[in-house]
Parts: structure tokens; C-alpha cells; sequence
């Protein structure tokens, strides 16, 4: 797997770490509701599973890259299973939509969970077919295994804490205090 490796190590300070990648749209709000979950120990935001190594924003935003913007999310599983980040990531975005999630639209923002642990695969998929139901559209969510994973430029990280007017499309009101 390819990465930047000054960001892709598990954090060794936090003991039973795991982690995941999720792409929900644009990823200030993902990266900012997940940043403040109890058990979340980090998050940065960048670019999944691109056809081209360490992409910039400018050329993401091309679709010339295939890259998804993706929230990297470092957690503790004795704090919080994966079961839960799951649970609250499909409570903020719209998993029916395709390359979209609110104003952002293209392939860039389509909805995606990247796994590195191959036993999550089976959580992530069980986890799916649980919550198909409550939807009217198929979930078109992709599911795969993360094959890269770059970290995007720095005034993208925490830009939500840096900005608090920025734009969000997702609920941070849904956070509980």
C-alpha cells in the first residue's frame, strides 16, 4: 500500500489503535464530526485510492485521479468499535447518492469506506445489508480495500476548526455535547 508516511502510522501512544477511511463528500466536515467523537484519537484528511501518486487538490478536482476525499480516523476500540463509526457515518451522509454528498458534486465525492484490517471487510459489509433496508435507493457506498492513501495539503487539515464559517455540508449539530 502506498501512503505518505509521516501521516500513515497508527499513533503508538494510543494503545488497541485501529483505523479506517471514510469519504463522505467533501472532507472538512467528515474530518471535523469525526475529530470530536469520544474514542477517536486522530483524523487527517487526504486523498484514497488515487491512480496517480500524491496528487494536489487542483488535479483531484480534474477527475483525472480517480482519488475520493477521504478522512483518515484513528481510533480506540476499546473506546469505540467500528461498529459505531459506522453507525454515525451513515447518519451523516446520504449513502444512496452517487458522486455527490450536499452541494459537492463529482467523483471525488462519492461516499467510500477504505479498510486496512482485511477483517473489517466483513463488519463494513454485514454492517451494510443491516441498513439497506431503511433506504428507498440501492446504497451505492463503496466498499474496498484502501490501496493508497495521501495526505492533502496542509490548510485542509482541521480547516473547519481553523474556519468556523466554512462551508460544511454535514450536521455538526448531531454531535453530542
Amino acid at each position: 500500500m502506498q501512503s505518505n508516511p509521516s501521516n500513515h502510522q497508527i499513533n503508538p501512544q494510543v494503545n488497541y489503535a485501529k483505523e479506517i477511511y471514510l469519504a463522505g463528500g467533501c472532507f472538512w466536515g467528515v474530518e471535523a464530526y469525526f475529530s470530536h467523537l469520544q474514542g477517536v484519537k486522530y483524523t487527517s484528511v487526504g486523498y484514497a485510492n488515487t491512480k496517480i501518486p500524491n496528487p494536489s487538490y487542483e488535479l483531484v478536482c480534474t477527475g483525472a485521479t480517480n482519488a475520493t476525499e477521504c478522512v483518515r480516523v484513528v481510533y480506540d476500540e476499546t473506546c469505540i468499535v467500528l461498529e459505531q463509526i459506522l453507525e454515525e457515518f451513515f447518519g451523516i451522509i446520504d449513502p444512496t447518492l452517487y458522486h455527490r454528498q450536499g452541494n459537492d458534486i463529482g467523483s471525488q465525492y462519492r461516499s467510500g469506506v477504505y479498510f486496512t484490517d482485511l477483517n473489517d471487510e466483513a463488519i463494513i459489509t454485514s454492517y451494510l445489508a443491516q441498513i439497506a433496508p431503511n433506504y428507498r435507493a440501492p446504497i451505492l457506498t463503496e466498499i474496498a480495500q484502501l490501496t493508497n492513501y495521501y495526505l492533502a495539503e496542509s490548510y485542509h487539515q482541521q480547516y473547519l476548526q481553523k474556519n468556523p464559517n466554512g462551508y460544511c455540508h454535514i450536521d455538526l449539530s448531531r454531535l453530542k455535547s
